[in-house]
């Protein structure tokens, strides 16, 4: 199987970088899955969990908040506002953040907060 070079970008750092079979995000239009031989395609990134399988058999799963997403020549650039890897976010502190948000009725807090549950499900 055909490997295709990622990288995830936050604004304020490299949060993952390497090679994989599949990625999947959700974009403005829909979920898209990006595999090599892919169309050359650009989107906006919608908040919610990026999958990559990656090249080792692995599963990454980062949260991702917002941003572009662009892939050419087997190469993929996923560039958020914010993104952190499922590994790095504490289940407790984002359940929390949830009620809170749900408590406070702050629609973009909960969004956040779900995002980031749900990556840390998908992990």
């Amino acid at each position: 199987m055909a490997d295709l070079h990622v990288e995830l970008v936050a604004a304020d750092r490299n949060v993952w970088s390497g090679e994989a079979h599949l990625v999947v995000a959700r974009t403005s239009s829909g979920d898209i899955g990006i595999m090599a031989g892919h169309q050359p395609v650009l989107g906006v990134l919608e908040s919610g969990p990026v999958t990559i399988r990656t090249s080792d058999g692995g599963t990454v799963v980062a949260a991702v908040h917002g941003g572009f997403l662009s892939f050419a020549d087997n190469k993929l650039s996923l560039l958020a506002e914010v993104a952190e890897l499922a590994d790095e976010i504490d289940p407790q502190r984002a359940e929390r953040a949830l009620a809170r948000a749900k408590s406070e009725d702050d629609d973009a807090a909960q969004r956040r907060a779900d995002v980031r549950m749900r990556a840390v499900a998908a992990k």
